[in-house]
């Protein structure tokens, strides 16, 4: 495959998924903001932009700031709109190989993408992304065959989910007064019915936490994500050596793999936040590997801040 296609396929995927966890990031808490009249509005604001990334503007922040930066602001790299026309335009450049439903798809989805939007439809703006994104995927996962395209578009997929996990879990510290649930993480990564059927109880914090971190079954955990990937990575170039790995990537993601596997979950409470930037730090890494070995042609497009 030429390394411009699999580039694009990756991005493709990554985009895909980075506007739908972004939507779902904003959806639980501006809508927190807006029922919590105890919450200081202006740290919850900033500290939300700390979390995605994403350099506050000076002056008092209001939720409406936060809406227009991280998702419907067109320059902004960490915005909604961009991601969504950034995965068209990487669909453009393969087009070849991307089938005309997820072009159509993409392509619809970018030429619909409001300009603005007003507080009384902030929650349906958020639903109508994760329907197009979830529409996007699974037209890939229904007609793509599983061969190195597919493959890419599911790797750039799972890193930028366990990334957009460990930001949802990092937003629980936010602050004392401001950290959402855990039934209301729970429900924004769509897991509270899982995590009911699991556990069959109601949430606790070292629950959720070996959920959302841990379950091996549950396709939103960090662990599933992080395992697809590294079967992914496999299946893009099976392993020839004897001994060891070669591929850095791999390599990064089996570290975060064991990690996630051996430590208990009472430690990542502890430090969650570090805990969490620790595996956004890792995703990047692997980006960055993967990128060298298989696109290095091709810069890779800057995620917020130093991410990739």
């Amino acid at each position: 495959m030429l390394s411009r296609i699999a580039s694009s396929l990756f991005w493709i995927g990554r985009y895909i998924e980075r506007s739908d966890g972004t939507a779902r990031i904003l959806d639980v808490h501006l809508q927190l903001l807006l029922e919590d009249p105890w919450i200081d509005e202006d740290t919850a604001c900033r500290s939300l932009l700390g979390v995605m990334g994403s350099d506050a503007p000076d002056g008092a922040l209001a939720r409406e700031d936060v809406l227009r930066i991280l998702a419907v602001d067109r320059g902004a790299p960490a915005s909604i709109v961009y991601s969504l026309g950034a995965a068209r335009e990487n669909a453009r450049r393969a087009r070849e190989i991307v089938s005309t439903e997820l072009w159509e798809c993409l392509n619809t989805t970018a030429a619909r993408m409001p300009r603005r939007v007003t507080s009384d439809k902030v929650h349906e703006f958020f639903t109508w992304v994760r329907d197009r994104t979830a529409l996007a995927v699974g037209i890939m996962e229904s007609g793509a065959s599983r061969d190195e395209a597919w493959h890419f578009f599911t790797l750039g997929r799972s890193l930028e989910r366990a990334d957009m996990t460990a930001r949802l879990l990092a937003t629980r510290s936010l602050t004392e007064a401001s950290g959402p649930s855990w039934t209301t993480i729970l429900r924004s990564c769509g897991a509270y019915e899982a995590y009911l059927r699991t556990y069959r109880g109601v949430p606790s914090a070292r629950n959720a936490a070996e959920f959302l971190l841990h379950d091996r079954l549950f396709p939103r955990s960090i662990l599933y994500s992080v395992t697809r990937a590294v079967d992914s990575l496999r299946d893009i170039e099976p392993r020839t050596e004897r001994a060891g790995v070669s591929d850095r990537a791999v390599r990064l993601l089996g570290q975060v793999q064991s990690e996630l596997e051996f430590r208990p979950v009472a430690d990542v409470l502890d430090d969650l936040p570090a805990y969490m930037s620790a595996i956004q730090d890792a995703t990047s890494a692997a980006t960055a590997a993967v990128t060298q070995r298989y696109f290095p042609e091709h810069a890779a497009p800057s995620w917020i801040g130093e991410k990739v």
